[in-house]
């Protein structure tokens, strides 16, 4: 969920699909495993340095490639393959500084059991994360000046133009916060699993499914599709097991999902919030 908000946030005012959201991802969980693991700093520190280090990452792609492309002229297109290149470039500079074989963070998170669910402690600290991220960004996006600029930026430009509001600047600031909570995810998804130069690519894709299911730039679409996408995959993963087929199978199901949305609801949940 966190890496898909920053992407919908991002994609819902930019007006295109930014590929190198993976990277920030990706940056998010070294930066995070450089911290933590390397100068042995712990990880709330490293949730720190990831997220304002992927933060003008994010910043710097936009205002120095993406924004100078979009005032001459380049279409969703263009910024989409620009997005794709960039994305390459950061990827392959990450595998050249830490290597293309997987990095682990050292930390076990204990596991136990509620009823027939076996689930660890990581697994809950990173429900909690989401829940108190979806609750500050709703905090901000509701009670703040930037919040309603960005909401207001993303309903309608040109009315928000017209009201004073400096775009620029909020999409700065967008791309600043979208690029942070995707190296947040970076960090969940390595200590889930693994890190190495593929870990934002390796998800990017259903992000793009919960972005689209959500509604572009649908702030709240994007909570309520993750919930839906998360757990279909796992109800997905039980019923393949029971049918003897493979779990690998549970990378369709997003897209299963997004497709039969774009047929009978190509808006998404868009219609059922407002924008964000």
């Amino acid at each position: 969920m966190l890496g898909a908000v920053g992407l919908t946030m991002t994609y819902g005012l930019s007006a295109f699909p930014n590929f190198a959201h993976a990277e920030f991802i990706t940056l998010g969980a070294f930066i995070g495993y450089l911290v933590a693991e390397q100068l042995g700093l712990g990880l709330p520190l490293a949730f720190i340095v990831a997220f304002l280090v992927s933060g003008v990452v994010g910043f710097l792609c936009y205002r120095g490639v993406f924004q100078p492309l979009a005032k001459r002229g380049a279409s969703i297109i263009h910024l989409m393959v620009a997005s794709i290149a960039l994305g390459f470039i950061l990827r392959h500079s990450i595998g050249a500084a830490w290597g293309w074989h997987p990095l682990y963070f050292t930390s076990r998170w204990p596991a136990f059991d509620l009823g027939a669910i076996r689930v660890t402690e990581l697994w809950l600290w990173i429900i909690f994360a989401a829940m108190a991220v979806a609750f500050v960004m709703h905090l901000i996006l509701t009670r703040t000046k930037i919040g309603k600029a960005i909401r207001a930026t993303s309903s309608n430009p040109e009315l928000a133009l017209a009201s004073g509001i400096n775009i620029d600047r909020v999409i700065w600031i967008t791309w600043f916060v979208g690029g942070g909570l995707a190296a947040i995810a970076g960090i969940f998804r390595g200590a889930d699993t693994q890190i190495w130069p593929m870990t934002g690519w390796d998800i990017i894709l259903p992000m793009f499914a919960v972005a689209i299911l959500g509604g572009i730039g649908n702030f709240y679409g994007a909570i309520v599709a993750a919930l839906i996408v998360g757990l279909a995959e796992n109800i997905g993963v039980v019923a393949l097991a029971a049918l003897g087929l493979s779990t690998t199978y549970r990378m369709a199901i997003p897209f299963l999902i997004l497709i039969i949305t774009l047929i009978v609801k190509p808006q998404g949940l868009a219609m059922l919030f407002r924008r964000a």
